[in-house]
């Protein structure tokens, strides 16, 4: 479903240089960089939880920006040389796309869907808002045995299952890219033209459609959020809930302390992996940090909660909160700072231990210099997972310190007009937190680029 949904603004994108192509670009990757628990929320303001078919229509949402980006990025590279040579040869336009194009995307179209397919494999907020236990998935069976029925055996056990899932899953994937890949010259620059008669109104509907569409549970988000003084009830204590405006600086404490665990971690994580560069410990070292990435948060979150009571026990303490933010953040300041640390040339780092400095001092006055933009960006990264972080932390946060998302989750847990509008309230924040820090991201990463 997502990949059809997003062909026809992948074709735009790719095919055609326009006004308005890159701010198209950007908008669409704002619902992949929301929380799910925003996004599920803003699926409920429309009125379509507790079905199959909202669940399906969040995770598209959600996840469109990823065969858009993924795709259109080596689709714009194609030479037109070739296509060019096949209808010469008499072949129609459908045939030169499906002989020539769509055999060269195939590796960046599998990358998507194996991305997409992770994704909502190990989804975890969007199904457990719009569908609850009705509809349970793996990840939310694993919250539902563990929380509430306390059957830790069984939710271990289904965690192992979802792992192997997801190694077959990546599996799979790599040997589709070792039979499939084809080698062949990029062009430096892309090929997209200038859309003219009925390519113009064909590129205009795609965009026009695919945009609106992805607008529209926003746009009632913030609809439902505003239509009463839902706001104001954000800053009144309730009996069961307490005050919810206190999870936005619940949230941003748990979010400043993450970053700086996550960030100190992975910027010596990726000074030992550059530093010992080539050799088989440095790479099982790389692939180790990112076993993050390709696990579900539910099963971070439930294996802190079997593996931490020794030698002391920290199931009952607030600091669980940050620590396993931290864990599923530091690989995202890894695959920030590790490029950047590689681009430094050994033959500079010679010359100053030549001159006498001492690797200390090589660190500070030479590679930390260089890293702190991109070190900058990956702590801004880890502080985002952390503001928007679910799954795990539906495990491990305590009642009296509820985050934005476990704070909405209990919102739109309780009966009444009121709590409902304030949890798409509380969604607008986190939303408005989360796109104002992805825009800096994107801001710092052109500095980034255009300084080296």
């Amino acid at each position: 479903m997502t990949l059809v949904v997003a062909a026809p603004l992948t074709w735009a994108i790719s095919t055609y240089e326009f006004r308005g192509r890159r701010f198209a670009t950007a908008l669409i990757t704002v619902p992949f960089v929301l929380p799910t628990v925003v996004v599920g929320t803003a699926f409920v303001s429309l009125g379509f939880s507790g079905s199959i078919w909202a669940i399906l229509a969040a995770h598209v949402f959600f996840n469109t920006a990823v065969v858009v980006r993924t795709v259109s990025t080596l689709w714009s590279r194609i030479d037109p040389q070739l296509e060019e040579s096949a209808r010469v040869l008499g072949a129609t336009g459908w045939e030169v796309f499906r002989r020539i194009t769509l055999p060269l995307l195939g590796p960046a179209i599998a990358a998507a869907s194996s991305i997409v397919f992770l994704f909502t494999f190990t989804s975890f907020g969007v199904v457990l808002i719009l569908g609850g236990f009705e509809y349970a998935t793996l990840e939310v069976e694993i919250y539902r045995q563990a929380v509430t029925l306390f059957d830790l055996p069984l939710a271990a056990a289904l965690a192992v299952v979802q792992l192997v899932g997801v190694t077959g899953a990546l599996y799979a994937y790599s040997r589709y890219q070792e039979k499939k890949s084809v080698t062949w010259t990029l062009e430096r620059a892309s090929n997209r033209r200038i859309p003219r008669g009925p390519g113009r109104v064909a590129v205009a509907l795609s965009v026009m459609a695919t945009i609106g569409a992805l607008s529209i549970p926003l746009l009632a988000l913030l609809t439902r959020s505003l239509s009463g003084e839902f706001y104001r009830g954000l800053f009144e204590t309730d009996r069961v809930v307490g005050r919810p405006i206190s999870a936005v600086g619940n949230s941003l404490l748990f979010a400043f302390i993450a970053m700086g665990i996550a960030t100190m971690v992975g910027v010596m994580a990726a000074a030992v992996i550059t530093r010992r560069r080539g050799g088989s410990l440095s790479r099982w070292f790389d692939l180790t940090l990112m076993l993050p990435l390709g696990t579900s948060a539910v099963t971070v979150g439930f294996g802190f909660i079997v593996a931490l009571d020794w030698p002391v026990d920290l199931r009952a303490s607030a600091w669980l909160v940050p620590i396993a933010h931290a864990l599923v953040a530091v690989p995202f300041v890894v695959r920030s700072t590790v490029p950047t640390l590689r681009s430094i040339p050994a033959e500079t780092r010679e010359a100053a231990t030549v001159l006498g400095a001492s690797p200390s001092r090589v660190w500070r006055e030479i590679d930390l210099p260089i890293v702190s933009k991109a070190a900058l960006v990956g702590a801004a990264f880890a502080f985002v997972v952390s503001l928007g972080e679910f799954g795990a932390t539906s495990f491990v946060a305590r009642p009296n310190t509820p985050t934005i998302p476990t704070m909405i989750f209990r919102l739109l847990g309780r009966p009444g007009e009121t709590s409902f509008g304030m949890a798409m309230a509380m969604a607008v924040v986190l939303a408005v937190l989360t796109a104002g820090i992805v825009m800096w991201i994107d801001r710092a990463q052109v500095g980034e680029i255009g300084r080296f």
